[in-house]
């Protein structure tokens, strides 16, 4: 698809109108500064945001279908109610940033910053995350089902009631998690910390393969050790 390159410069949403009038098709943004900017409910499928400053800025209901975002800094920003199908951030800070509500199927992020981003009523299916930190995130009620998870960082997070169902932890954290209502059935933990879970914990993790070492601490509180 071509794209019309805009290079620079700080921008507000009346210059980004302007812009899409003169220009028709999808924009490549780079190293543009949107922090603030109000673009909320703007049509910007198939764009490409590459190294740009997105601080707070909104995209509250917005259509960002297809969209591309390259190693922006987005802490804060709001993509609540957006629909964002099959969009693609690749080494991308978002921060704190809100999703609820959004349309995230087939989205992908990979080494993205999450940390405490909130995702609740979502709609992911076909959602992936791939070597991202989403400590304290909010990510109640995500299916990562069948999925290979690939050094996540999901410390501190909400996962309550999400499915994990025949899905692969490798190099990940579930550390001080909540996972109450979460569905590890079939889930190789094996390749997970799961720092913080006790034994009374263990219970949530039923139906999930675990290693002798992983077993032996959540033994260890009871003073007993795995052979």
């Amino acid at each position: 698809m071509q794209h019309t390159d805009i290079d620079g410069g700080a921008l507000q949403r009346f210059d980004l109108e302007d812009l899409i009038d003169q220009h028709g098709g999808p924009l490549r943004l780079i190293g543009v500064d949107l922090s603030g900017a109000d673009l909320s409910r703007m049509v910007l499928d198939h764009w490409v945001f590459e190294r740009c400053i997105l601080v707070q800025t909104s995209f509250l209901g917005s259509r960002l279908e297809g969209t591309q975002w390259k190693s922006c800094r987005a802490g804060h920003a709001i993509f609540e109610a957006a629909n964002l199908l099959e969009a693609q951030f690749h080494s991308c800070d978002l921060n704190n940033t809100r999703w609820q509500r959004s349309k995230l199927s087939q989205a992908s992020f990979e080494h993205c910053k999450l940390t405490g981003a909130n995702f609740t009523h979502c709609a992911s299916l076909g959602l992936s995350f791939s070597e991202t930190r989403l400590n304290s995130a909010f990510l109640s009620g995500l299916s990562f089902a069948r999925t290979v998870l690939n050094n996540l960082d999901f410390s501190d997070s909400d996962l309550s009631d999400a499915d994990f169902r025949k899905a692969e932890l490798i190099d990940c954290s579930l550390a001080h998690a909540r996972i109450n209502g979460a569905n590890f059935a079939g889930a190789d933990l094996r390749g997970a910390d799961l720092s913080g879970f006790r034994l009374n914990d263990a219970k949530l993790f039923k139906g999930a393969v675990i290693s002798k070492a992983q077993a032996s601490m959540l033994l260890s509180e009871l003073g007993l050790s795995v052979a």
